[in-house]
């Protein structure tokens, strides 16, 4: 855009840039050239300012919100200072709001921004305190302060969410964020109010109601209402696919979860093509010696565009040099010709099998969760320190080793193969036990911990799927889903006939029990 603008002077790439400013949270820093043009043409005003402040204030992006704070006029911005002491103690601010603050644009957004703040921690308590500075502020302030208090209700599951959306959009209309409006579906989920989950989704934006996750649930809302032949199109709409939500869809069609056929194995010609390709053999040379981020980037390069045929006869490739990563990413891309048995790789169930049997766990959850954690790469390390295809945590892997009795543990081992499964099988077991036996819990708690997992519940038993959708955290509802998608697919795979993804989620028993849980780590 910044080129258009400097050859060729092209103004509507202002115009196309206009939008990035309410849409983009992380915004690269070459783009401010380009946000410095907009305001500077006036084509952003104060109330376009404070609009991004606001969101970049609740994604706790404080660096990016000072830097946009220059954007408004002297006297009228926030100071670095001030925004840190409200990031550092919002209780603070508001007990010591002057009987004035009011009476400024500053006064009153650093007010919202301490509740919005608070809100996060506590929301309950935070409404009590919202209540008495409420009035002072805007309809339009309230109906903003209103939906950040119900936006955190919701993450918190508090049955109040619902109710505060609903004085929100009384105290003025509310235009939500796309995170807003999720949460407020996934409120209305867990309180199994279909007609708020259909209403909710019809609001969102296209682009937004168009994913898998808000088209399935759409489609619930319709079939629970009545509405059956929407419904069933919305389903057909997403099905047929291999992922959580397609698979869901699938069921409501009727049809169980099958793998499909297996396309012809690749000729001895189209192997000796990949063996031959230079960017593939780049890419197992440096993997080769361990130059593990480079190869990855190098083999996804290279598999850029390929047909079918080729991509199988890479992930053929990769899976005989046990580069079972990019084995299971490159059959992954097929459209047409399909692999499942490389798109679902279960290397080293000669470790794994054997201690399935003894622990009497399901060998497909177990490989389900394997795919997700490590992708069978046996070295694996996270950013974090988790080790292995299981991904133990030190921490985690000395406890369970002392709580199974292995005497000779020691931290290195925790990288050799049948330790680390040994380990990371004895864990899920114990896990698996103290939350009522049920995979959803255990694969939640086996990402966030088990108090956090027991902690999720409702106060009355919930569908696995809204169990899994009303998780808080992104990366663990993510996690959940994915692990039970494959799990799925391995049992196909082990079991040699159809599965149901909607029988393995269950039903989650409500809050109560569970003592254990609280002492695992």
């Amino acid at each position: 855009m910044q080129a258009r603008l400097a050859l060729r002077q092209d103004s509507t790439a202002l115009d196309e840039a206009r939008p990035l400013w309410f849409s983009l949270i992380d915004m690269p820093e070459p783009c401010s050239v380009l946000m410095d043009r907009l305001v500077a043409e006036k084509r952003l005003d104060n109330d376009d300012v404070w609009t991004r402040l606001r969101r970049l204030l609740e994604a706790r992006k404080l660096k990016q919100a000072k830097q946009v704070a220059r954007y408004l006029p002297p006297g009228q911005e926030p100071s670095a200072k001030l925004l840190d002491a409200i990031a550092d103690k919002p209780a603070r601010h508001v007990a010591r709001l002057p009987a004035n603050f009011a009476a400024t644009r500053l006064g009153r957004e650093m007010a919202l921004f301490a509740i919005q703040r608070m809100a996060a921690s506590d929301p309950a308590a935070t409404a009590v305190l919202w209540q008495d500075i409420e009035n002072r502020l805007s309809p339009a302030e309230r109906s903003y302060g209103w939906g950040q208090l119900a936006w955190q209700a919701s993450l918190h599951h508090l049955s109040e969410a619902l109710a505060w959306y609903e004085r929100a959009a009384q105290a003025s209309p509310l235009t939500l964020s796309d995170e807003q409006l999720a949460w407020k579906v996934r409120a209305a989920l867990r309180a199994r109010n279909w007609e708020t989950v259909g209403k909710t989704i019809e609001q969102m934006p296209p682009q937004l109601a168009a994913e898998p996750v808000w088209v399935y649930w759409r489609g619930r809302a319709y079939a629970a209402a009545g509405r059956q032949e929407e419904a069933q199109a919305l389903f057909a709409r997403i099905g047929g696919r291999p992922n959580f939500y397609s698979n869901l869809a699938d069921e409501e069609l009727g049809r169980v979860i099958a793998v499909p056929g297996k396309a012809t194995a690749p000729t001895v010609e189209e192997l000796a093509a990949a063996a031959m390709n230079p960017g593939l053999r780049r890419a197992l040379a440096l993997m080769r010696f361990d130059v593990r981020i480079e190869g990855v980037r190098e083999w996804n390069w290279t598999v850029r565009g390929m047909e079918d045929r080729e991509l199988l006869a890479a992930a053929e490739l990769a899976r005989s040099h046990d580069v079972f990563d990019r084995a299971i990413s490159t059959a992954d891309r097929t459209q047409a010709q399909h692999d499942y048995g490389l798109r679902y790789l279960a290397p080293f169930r000669e470790y794994v099998d054997p201690k399935a049997r003894e622990l009497a766990l399901d060998s497909g959850w177990i490989y389900g969760l394997m795919r997700q954690e490590s992708r069978f790469v046996a070295n694996a390390k996270s950013s974090v320190g988790a080790k292995g295809l299981m991904q133990l945590m030190p921490a985690t892997a000395k406890w369970v080793a002392k709580k199974i009795g292995l005497h000779d543990y020691r931290a290195a081992k925790v990288a050799e193969m049948n330790t680390n499964v040994t380990l990371g099988t004895h864990y899920l077991k114990l896990v698996l036990d103290s939350l009522d036996n049920h995979p959803v819990l255990a694969s939640a708690a086996y990402n966030a911990g088990p108090s956090r997992a027991r902690r999720w519940r409702a106060e009355q038993p919930l569908e696995g799927a809204i169990y899994a959708e009303t998780i808080p955290f992104t990366e663990t509802r993510d996690y959940v889903k994915k692990v039970m998608s494959n799990s799925t697919y391995y049992a196909a795979l082990f079991e040699e006939k159809p599965q149901s993804l909607k029988s393995r989620l269950g039903t989650v028993r409500a809050k109560g029990g569970d003592v254990t849980a609280e002492e695992l780590p």
